[in-house]
């Protein structure tokens, strides 16, 4: 995987640029770029109180919904065909628990972001009597978050750990390179 480094991190931001040939490394700048993209929801939760459907909110919502139509599905997708595998072939009863876990996460994760998502492009597209986010979309935006902090702090302490342990060499760099090939990113 040497001599093809696509990095990932912004200017300005403290997510490390990480390759495909660190996918843990990269996996975890993504872990970052995640908790940003919640604070950008949580802050534009709190612009659209004051400024309403103006365009630096629709833009904020825009790059929300960039993010996780994006990157969101590639990330699990990366994680359900290279990390849980093994670790589930590994039997131990407390990580296998928190891989059933995660599994399902991604699951409610997928419902709740069609639902987030709309709240979000309602914002994109709207005129000037928007009348805001309604009570319901304010407890998916709560629901999505708090899902997702839990989910981050999961792999980040228990999956991960268990993973490097046993994801390594060839069993690397096929994660590594499947990642590339589903981004387009030439070897």
């Amino acid at each position: 995987m040497s001599g093809t480094k696509v990095q990932i991190g912004l200017p300005g931001h403290r997510a490390p640029a990480a390759g495909f040939e660190a996918p843990f490394e990269m996996l975890g700048a993504c872990h970052e770029r995640v908790e940003r993209m919640l604070g950008l929801l949580g802050k534009l939760r709190e612009h659209v109180k004051t400024h309403g459907a103006d365009e630096q909110g629709q833009q904020a919502a825009r790059d929300v919904m960039r993010y996780f139509d994006q990157a969101g599905p590639l990330h699990h997708q990366d994680e359900e065909l290279h990390v849980f595998p093994p670790l589930l072939a590994q039997r131990d009863s407390a990580v296998v628990a928190v891989v059933i876990q995660l599994k399902q996460d991604h699951r409610e994760m997928e419902a709740l972001w069609a639902l987030v998502r709309a709240a979000l492009l309602a914002l994109v597209e709207a005129g000037e009597g928007w009348p805001g986010f309604s009570a319901e979309d304010q407890q998916r935006f709560d629901a999505y978050d708090a899902l997702y902090r839990r989910h981050l702090l999961d792999e980040d302490g228990v999956v991960y750990p268990a993973a490097r342990s046993v994801i390594r060499g060839e069993l690397l760099q096929a994660m590594s390179a499947d990642m590339m090939a589903r981004r387009g990113v030439k070897n």
